[in-house]
């Protein structure tokens, strides 16, 4: 380490701290008395405002320049470099907003999520409208800050998920997916009776669902040392570093299937997390690179690997045991048509891969109008309930199926939701790769998951904020982003579960 990284090593240090114990107060929100909200929502006000602080300061200020010159370059590490790139383009953007803003909208989004569970909850989406307004006001005027000259603001927005995605690379790869799965949705359409989902609707005790799922995790290879498992309104993952990474589920009763497939792709999440290298896992890029690498590791496991038969080969038997009543008259076959039948439906989550990124198409054409000034708060409802009619042709009965369903803009991710499409055509392309370097069906029919685990993490995991999304793909893969192994994917699959 350089005589200059280590006089900047303690305002990273400071920084990490003061964002895990944000980490732990949000983890723990999830199971706090309802009344504590108001109050917890200033503690987390104030932390982040210290944590604002700790990297924007006169200090860093000058340091990182000096920090950046091609001879200070040269003596740091390939991780410590990775960490001033980072660190100069958060500065850049931390240094735009004042800081008693950033503290307000930090403080604002530890209430939002319980305003937002309730109304969701009463299916009342009036009461969580200005909360939403205010959050949106928040993330168009951060947007406004960090935006580049020629950048529409939604672009802006985009960068802190997907570096170099823009609006022009979404709308041709949406176009490119729209173009070629509408024609396959509406064959599919005339052929539903061909699979039967019946047996995944029977009655399934949650008790028994989180044992299942405590299973998949660790089956995958979720280490249970190092995390662990809560429940929530909404699945969601998060980490204090390597050796602590959590994963919430949510259980129905009559769904078998919703956690089941939830347990995996957070499971896919978690192992990425539990995957990065000891050696930067407590600094700024210890953790994924981007939103669309994130999602590709747990679509992976969901998907690609999960809604396999081959997966399913070893351990279906572990299930029909658990459940015998509801399943042992099932076989293998039509368990895994059912969990991967096709049909257009009102919840992403619950979504199957042909019809899923319909669903992310929607929420990415209703934020650019967000960003537009092209709709209003109080108008977003009904656009939400036009766009699912117009591209899955059916309507949300009431909010709570429709816009309220998913959390992400009361945490205020405005451009998240291209990285779930992004990250299941990254997933179909690294699933491609491997198919080329290791027998990967027949690993997951010995119920031999190490070996995919373990290139995973030699290729992906391990490097964390190290590369960004291109620069794994190239080195893994050989090409940069590549949507046709998706589209390939999706019509070779669902040609032939439907027969056509």
């Amino acid at each position: 380490m350089s005589e200059l990284f280590q006089q900047l090593q303690p305002y990273l240090d400071r920084a990490f701290a003061l964002n895990a114990a944000c980490t732990l107060f949000n983890w723990d929100q999830y199971n706090a008395p309802k009344d504590s909200i108001e109050n917890t929502s200033k503690i987390i006000g104030i932390l982040s405002g210290e944590q604002y602080r700790a990297l924007i300061n006169d200090e860093v200020k000058n340091l990182l320049p000096r920090l950046s010159t091609p001879e200070a370059q040269k003596e740091l590490a390939f991780h410590e470099k990775a960490i001033i790139r980072l660190l100069n383009k958060q500065f850049r953007k931390l240094s735009l907003i004042p800081p008693e803003e950033y503290q307000a909208y930090s403080s604002l989004l530890v209430q939002a999520y319980p305003i937002w569970e309730a109304a969701k909850n009463n299916n009342d989406y009036a009461s969580y409208a200005p909360v939403l307004e205010q959050i949106i006001t928040y993330s168009k005027k951060f947007a406004g800050y960090a935006q580049k000259e020629g950048q529409t603001l939604y672009d802006a927005a985009l960068d802190d998920y997907e570096e170099g995605f823009t609006t022009k690379i979404l709308d041709d790869f949406f176009g490119r997916l729209s173009a070629a799965l509408t024609p396959l949705v509406k064959k599919i359409s005339q052929k539903q009776d061909l699979i039967s989902t019946q047996c995944l609707h029977k009655f399934y005790p949650a008790d028994t669902q989180e044992k299942f799922c405590h299973f998949l995790a660790e089956y995958i290879g979720f280490d249970y040392n190092r995390g662990l498992t809560s429940e929530s309104e909404h699945p969601f993952t998060t980490q204090l570093h390597n050796h602590d990474v959590r994963f919430t589920n949510h259980y129905y009763e009559n769904k078998l299937d919703s956690a089941i497939f939830s347990a995996i792709h957070e499971g896919g999440h978690g192992l990425y997390e539990q995957g990065i290298d000891d050696k930067i896992t407590l600094t700024i890029v210890g953790s994924g690179t981007s939103m669309g690498m994130h999602e590709s590791q747990s679509r992976f496991y969901e998907n690609n690997i999960g809604r396999s038969r081959e997966f399913w080969k070893p351990i279906y038997q572990k299930l029909v045991d658990m459940y015998p009543e509801q399943l042992s008259q099932v076989s293998l076959d039509e368990f895994y048509k059912a969990i991967n039948a096709s049909c257009p439906s009102l919840i992403r989550t619950e979504a199957d891969e042909l019809t899923y990124p319909f669903h992310i198409m929607i929420r990415y054409e209703i934020e650019k109008m967000i960003f537009d000034g092209q709709v209003t708060v109080d108008q977003l409802p009904a656009l939400w309930n036009q766009k699912y009619e117009e591209y899955l042709g059916i309507t949300p009965s009431n909010d709570t199926e429709g816009i309220l369903q998913d959390m992400h803009w009361s945490g205020g991710s405005f451009g998240y939701f291209p990285s779930y499409a992004i990250g299941s055509a990254i997933a179909a392309q690294i699933y491609h790769h491997m198919e080329t370097v290791m027998p990967i069906k027949d690993y997951l029919e010995q119920g031999n998951l190490a070996p995919i685990r373990e290139y995973l993490k030699e290729h992906i995991h391990r490097f964390g904020c190290c590369k960004n999304t291109q620069e794994i793909l190239m080195d893994m893969t050989g090409e940069s982003f590549n949507p046709e192994y998706y589209i390939k994917y999706l019509t070779d699959k669902y040609s032939s579960l439907y027969e056509l």
